[in-house]
């Protein structure tokens, strides 16, 4: 199962990479966990310097911009093949 982190403080374009995330998810037909990350201190393990971040399985791929569903889907599919 792929863990799937979305962090932000919940603006706009955090709300909306969780629902590309979700999305991906479901055309892809896999399990997966998504968990909004509101802390900053916790996002700030992941060394981010600005929001939205997406991290898929403890990995950062994404942060301070709204990544396409393509590139969602791809990063997922990259994940679980190292799995």
């Amino acid at each position: 199962m792929l863990t799937i982190k979305i962090l932000g403080s919940g603006c706009e374009n955090c709300k909306r990479l969780a629902w590309l995330a979700e999305r991906a998810v479901e055309h892809l037909g896999v399990e997966a966990q998504v968990v909004k990350v509101t802390d900053y201190a916790e996002m700030m393990q992941y060394n981010i310097m600005s929001t939205p971040g997406l991290v898929i399985n403890e990995k950062l791929v994404s942060a301070g911009k709204l990544p396409s569903e393509a590139q969602i889907t791809t990063w997922l599919t990259n994940a679980l093949q190292a799995v």
